[in-house]
């Protein structure tokens, strides 16, 4: 209770436009939204510039925060959302493959991935930096595409409504990105040893 009052009052001096209250809500939340960022670009560049457009549209927009959900989920949402349009402005540059006929080839296992990125962690002592950087090494339509089916929910309607895509190319992308991320662990692994 007392860390929901202490984050209300750094909201309420952010609202004020307290820069204190503003860098105190920088350093509580940088890590976590760093970490979002890093899972949608290629580099650590690429990542500070989400973030930091990211924070700036916290700060300007933060009284359409009403307190449905957390605040820390609101931020999630922002830097996701900014992830999502960075993507389409750059979308001409990338190439999405697979076509509609793909749905009934790609399953919806979600699950299935997790187990099989926890095993990989489990026999070769992967770390979370080394997934986030098999992540940056997918295209960016790959990287897109995991990214919102297994760790923000999406479904693959969504995403391709999203990203302007079809229901099919959301999922040909998504099981190729799949693909391609065991592949890189496991290369990763044996350049390790």
């Amino acid at each position: 209770m007392a860390e929901t009052k202490q984050l209300q009052a750094l909201i309420d001096g952010c609202l004020k436009g307290d820069r204190r209250s503003q860098q105190a809500v920088h350093k509580l939340y940088y890590g976590k939204m760093k970490a979002v960022c890093m899972r949608y670009t290629r580099d650590y560049d690429q990542a500070n510039d989400v973030l930091q457009e990211g924070f700036l549209k916290v700060f300007n927009n933060l009284e359409k925060f009403t307190g449905v959900g957390t605040f820390e989920g609101w931020m999630r949402r922002i830097m996701v959302n900014l992830s999502i349009d960075r993507f389409r402005k750059l979308k001409h540059d990338f190439v999405l493959l697979g076509e509609p006929d793909d749905i009934e080839r790609y399953g919806d296992d979600t699950e299935e991935v997790l187990d099989e990125i926890d095993e990989l962690e489990e026999i070769y002592s992967i770390t979370p930096e080394q997934i986030i950087d098999a992540m940056q090494q997918l295209t960016p339509a790959y990287r897109t595409v995991f990214n919102l089916y297994v760790y923000e929910d999406y479904t693959h309607q969504d995403i391709a409504e999203a990203l302007g895509i079809s229901v099919g190319t959301s999922k040909s992308n998504y099981a190729k990105a799949k693909k391609n991320m065991k592949k890189l662990l496991l290369k990763n692994m044996h350049h390790v040893k």
